[in-house]
């Protein structure tokens, strides 16, 4: 097996793109992963994708941001603004439980501490599964903990969540309710389209928990790293610390910034569906393997000019598309919730008050409200149990 490295944005770019290449980043967490969107390749891919987006269009975003998402950030933050302190890591988990669970599609009957700290413990183990090709130690063990979580969430959440969507589903055949009364959420549509799909009962639970994870985990350490560069930056440009309140936009900017430097997979990887040439790198077969380094690529200084390695908010990155480099992805694997967490890039003629800005700006907005800041009594810790960049505990002060 040969293994090709490629780790310039322009490569990436053409790599990401291809179509006869496949998604290889997640083969180590089939446990989860195998069967969800983003593993899936071809025809079946197509057909997933193309139920889920009747979901994911920018009304549905905004819906979530303006009518769900305020709410449960201001209870959700209430208790850490009393108590004066916050865990970012652990709140970011809580903050954006509820409102992946509500995208999903998965219920939350008694809508508990305890249930939440449930749920929170799932996510923390479908977490492993997306990063089972990082991890550090004993991989069979962790395979059997997310086996274990995926029963407990199928048994507690997702069986119960199935049943009241389809009896919903039935009474709206029979016409007893409306369309508009039925739920807004994947799981809805995933069942009024399982009779193209054709999917059991385990593929589209697993599909519901890499929904819940890849809409929270992946936010989380996104949201903490925009914190933590944000704080930093700041300390060291108090004027722009003014500007995050006179200047809607500036906070997504940062976010931008800050997701391009830490993209939640520092590599995405693939493979050839069968033999192909690949540029500058001669003839692959389906045995090889391809790295991309997204981590290095959206770092390199011919995109995004000589301080491109460090954090800089008033970054202009020219001719790309957005600003986060390659961190959402491009092409067929692109992330589809990637409005949800960032927002829409505003233009010229964007009226802040019509504007979506994504759930991580929105966090870091409610934070900077309650003059947020690193505690310098308390250290932050990085998560040592995996190689890639993320924190496992961040501390923070906040102004009751």
């Amino acid at each position: 097996m040969t293994v090709v490295t490629i780790d310039t944005y322009k490569e990436a770019e053409e790599a990401l793109k291809r179509t006869d290449l496949r998604q290889a980043l997640y083969d180590e967490g089939a446990i989860l992963m195998k069967k969800v969107l983003v593993n899936l390749h071809g025809d079946e891919h197509l057909t997933r994708k193309r139920v889920v987006t009747k979901v994911l269009r920018p009304a549905f975003f905004l819906h979530y941001e303006k009518n769900v998402f305020g709410p449960t950030l201001q209870e959700t933050l209430a208790p850490y603004v009393s108590a004066g302190k916050a865990d970012m890591v652990e709140f970011g988990y809580r903050v954006m439980v509820n409102l992946t669970a509500d995208f999903a599609g998965i219920d939350r009957t008694a809508k508990s501490t305890a249930e939440t700290d449930t749920i929170v413990m799932l996510l923390r183990t479908f977490g492993k599964a997306a990063t089972l090709g990082q991890a550090l130690g004993d991989r069979a063990a962790i395979r059997a903990d997310i086996q274990h979580a995926l029963d407990a969430f199928d048994t507690e959440f997702f069986t119960p969540s199935v049943r009241r969507r389809e009896s919903l589903l039935a009474a709206h055949a029979h016409g007893e309710i409306a369309e508009a009364d039925l739920p807004r959420d994947m799981l809805t549509v995933m069942l009024q389209a399982n009779a193209e799909l054709k999917e059991s009962h385990d593929v589209l639970m697993k599909e519901m928990a890499f929904y819940l994870m890849a809409g929270a985990h992946t936010s989380i350490h996104s949201m903490t790293h925009a914190v933590h560069e944000f704080l930093e930056w700041v300390r060291a440009h108090p004027d722009d610390r003014q500007r995050a309140d006179e200047d809607p936009f500036f906070l997504q900017r940062c976010v931008y910034e800050s997701i391009r430097l830490h993209p939640s997979s520092p590599t995405a990887c693939r493979r050839p569906t069968a033999t192909t040439e690949l540029s500058g790198n001669g003839t692959l077969s389906p045995d090889d393997e391809i790295v991309i380094d997204l981590r290095a690529a959206n770092r390199d200084s011919r995109m995004f000019g000589a301080d491109a390695a460090t954090f800089n908010p008033h970054r202009e990155a020219g001719r790309l598309a957005n600003l986060a480099g390659l961190s959402f992805g491009i092409g067929m694997h692109a992330c589809i919730g990637r409005n949800l967490a960032a927002g829409a890039e505003p233009r010229s003629d964007t009226q802040p008050a019509e504007h979506h800005y994504g759930t991580i700006p929105l966090v870091l907005r409610a934070l900077l409200d309650h003059n947020v800041r690193a505690d310098p009594n308390d250290a932050a810790r990085a998560d040592s149990t995996t190689v890639r960049k993320t924190w496992a505990y961040y501390p923070l002060l906040l102004d009751r």
